[in-house]
């Protein structure tokens, strides 16, 4: 009886490794953007394992944005027009958010005519039934380490107590930083199956933004890179 036990306390680990070991994407955008449904459904705080954890989304109320590195909880909020904080917490929650845990990584060198996020996306359309043969299931998520020329960052501000019915009043509220000059971490998400779940309608693309200091974290909304810099890895 022990034994049988013990094989059940195996078996119930193998499970939940391999569960962890695959992207979860909880709740989905269009819900927050037509719907209204801007409390969070997921604490982040839940999230076990959380060990080499990576993930990214907005703070529940649309009050900010969220970005995980390696097991390291970042949560950006508005102060002006100009300026931001970025916090560094576990205790917080999203409306929609999706998070793997991912312990190693496979760098991929990109070609020369990589330089911007559409010519990111261009390549990754190309690539991705090669990382798909390789092993890698849609979606995925992707990190780039890089130098930028400029980028543009936003925060979502949502005003209190507003009703949201539409993207145009999700959008209220909303804050955009320019970064020049900076040496940057990005988390991407990339699926072709998720528009309206986790990209919007014209990309496959959801991607954060963290410059090296950490005093400034955003949704990225666009970026120039600079010519070979970027290191850019799938996970292995």
């Amino acid at each position: 009886m022990k034994i049988k036990f013990f094989l059940l306390l195996i078996l119930i680990a193998l499970l939940d490794n391999q569960i962890f070991s695959q992207l979860q994407v909880v709740g989905a955008m269009k819900n927050v953007m037509w719907k209204g449904q801007l409390q969070g459904v997921i604490n982040l705080d839940t999230i076990k394992p959380n060990n080499h954890l990576y993930g990214m989304g907005p703070v529940e109320e649309l009050s900010g944005e969220i970005l995980i590195l390696d097991g390291h909880f970042y949560q950006s909020k508005v102060l002006s027009d100009s300026s931001m904080k970025v916090i560094e917490s576990s205790k917080v929650k999203a409306p929609f958010f999706a998070y793997q845990n991912i312990e190693n990584w496979r760098e991929i060198v990109l070609p020369d005519s990589v330089v911007d996020l559409k010519t990111l996306e261009n390549y990754l359309i190309a690539a991705k039934d090669s990382f798909l043969d390789a092993g890698l299931a849609q979606p995925f998520f992707f990190k780039i380490s890089a130098k930028i020329d400029e980028a543009n960052i936003h925060i979502v501000n949502h005003p209190k107590g507003q009703k949201v019915k539409s993207p145009a009043d999700a959008h209220q509220g909303q804050k955009n930083y320019n970064l020049n000059s900076e040496k940057v971490e990005i988390l991407g998400f990339f699926s072709t199956n998720h528009q309206t779940i986790f990209t919007h309608h014209d990309t496959f693309f959801h991607l954060h933004l963290i410059t090296e200091d950490k005093t400034k974290m955003g949704h990225l909304e666009s970026v120039q890179f600079q010519k070979g810099t970027i290191m850019f890895f799938i996970p292995n």
